[in-house]
């Protein structure tokens, strides 16, 4: 057998054995007697393969496959479940999930699956050279992805008490390791760390599907605005509105934008996305068929109160469509579209939102600043323009956001940020249509798995939960 072969066949163990990790808590590694990361990824054609590993993480059904995008609007109040469902996510629209639940255990394992593909990649002692410094540069921000969505979910805001308790941060491969939770501030410590080395790295834009240097720095915008970092928000939102090459959707292609399931080269919009095929995708578990009707689970639905909410020129309101489904009046989501196939990709960063992180960021000092860039995004929709001041302009660019982004995930953790009540409509059951900011709910609790895994983290468990 020829020594490729061979190199080629122990690289594809190391990955089956990363896989494998799914399947257990991230605390659970490889024993230290299989095949080292060290061994594993010791040439560049490695490190290209992992990387591709770790964007594969990306995809599984407990992250970007569905649950994110699906709880970060269920939680909140742009989708409700259905009368007529097929028992997915009942949970977290009633605020009764349990620290046993499924999908908060799917979040975390996944979450930790892939800071650990992406460690691998940054520790690697492969010879620096323009494509290597790419991959790794690459691997910082999937992992810096990947801890903002374990801070926002598992973790008080940054806005709330930076001090509270965080995630454990990893960032070496150590089979031995029981990590304690690291306070909120150092998380978001490391993920901006994480996202400057990712712009420095980097110089080369392949498609939609792979992070870049203003991908990065567009993620960076997003964590500075979460942590209510205005300014350094808005010059990081600015940089990629006018140095990126990137070009906003207008209303005359914002339909085919969305109907589009192929990785863009074009710069148009998509500023990184999560991306699937006609072969590697989630099947019945893809983010559409949880959305769509026909042929379809169709659990979701969006409120009507958020329907009203948009204008009739308003090109986004097309996304919408009234019916029937258990006997009641409906409004159905069709604004992921292709579910058999070539996939539907999931949306994680757009440039659309830069703009609105620009004019939020730009509240209260600088009305017409926040006026500037709100509007790019309603004079781009076809929308009415926003001439609001003072209190009643930050609550237009709040919506906007909601408009903009609905049903991408961002609604619920908007709502964390600003440590804001959840106040439903009368499309939600009457237990569940106001959710304090205080409800012990709003936070996830650390999976029933990590608590029996780790003695050093079962102590702190998040309040309510124990």
């Amino acid at each position: 057998m020829k020594p490729f072969t061979i190199k080629n066949m122990i690289v594809a163990t190391a990955l089956l054995l990363s896989l494998a990790s799914c399947e257990k808590s991230f605390l659970e590694l490889t024993p230290p007697t299989s095949l080292t990361p060290e061994y594993a990824l010791a040439t560049e054609a490695d490190l290209q393969v992992a990387l591709r590993g770790a964007y594969a993480g990306l995809k599984t059904t407990g992250l970007y496959g569905r649950s994110l995008p699906v709880l970060g609007d269920l939680m909140a109040d742009n989708t409700y479940i259905s009368v007529q469902n097929t028992g997915r996510y009942p949970g977290f629209s009633l605020y009764n999930y349990t620290v046993g639940d499924g999908d908060v255990t799917a979040l975390w394992q996944n979450a930790y699956t892939v800071i650990l593909r992406a460690n691998n990649i940054i520790n690697s002692k492969v010879a620096d050279n323009a494509n290597v410094l790419q991959y790794k540069g690459e691997a910082y921000a999937i992992r810096a992805l990947a801890y903002f969505n374990l801070v926002r979910y598992f973790a008080t805001p940054y806005t709330k008490d930076p001090t509270a308790l965080g995630v454990p941060v990893i960032t070496v491969y150590n089979p031995d390791t029981k990590p304690g939770r690291a306070k909120v501030s150092e998380v978001y410590d490391q993920i901006n760390r994480d996202l400057t080395q990712a712009f420095s790295l980097m110089t080369k834009f392949t498609n939609s599907s792979q992070f870049s240097k203003y991908a990065a720095e567009a993620l960076q915008a997003k964590v500075y605005l979460t942590m209510g970092n205005m300014a350094a928000a808005k010059t990081a939102a600015l940089d990629v509105i006018n140095n990126s090459g990137f070009t906003a959707v207008t209303a005359a292609n914002h339909a085919s934008y969305w109907a589009g399931v192929a990785p863009l080269t074009s710069k148009l919009e998509t500023l990184f996305e999560v991306s699937f095929d006609a072969v590697s995708n989630n099947g019945f578990d893809a983010l559409a068929y949880i959305y769509l009707q026909s042929g379809n689970y169709g659990d979701m639905l969006c409120n009507s109160e958020l329907y009203a909410k948009f204008d009739a020129a308003d090109v986004r309101k097309a996304f919408y469509t009234t019916g029937t489904r258990g006997g009641l009046a409906s409004t159905f989501v069709n604004k992921f579209t292709a579910y058999s196939g070539d996939h539907t990709d999931t949306k994680v960063l757009r440039l659309s939102e830069m703009y609105l992180i620009a004019a939020e960021a730009s509240y209260p000092s600088n009305t017409a600043d926040a006026l500037l860039y709100v509007n790019k995004v309603t004079a781009n929709r076809g929308a009415p323009a926003i001439a609001s001041s003072g209190a009643a302009l930050l609550e237009d660019i709040i919506l906007e956001r909601r408009k903009e982004l609905a049903f991408e995930g961002d609604r619920y953790l908007d709502m964390q940020r600003l440590q804001r009540n959840i106040v439903r409509s009368t499309d939600y059951p009457t237990s569940a249509r106001s959710i304090d900011f205080t409800n012990f709910r709003r936070l996830m609790p650390i999976p029933q798995v990590e608590l029996d895994a780790n003695p050093t983290i079962r102590t702190q468990q998040n309040a309510g939960w124990n």
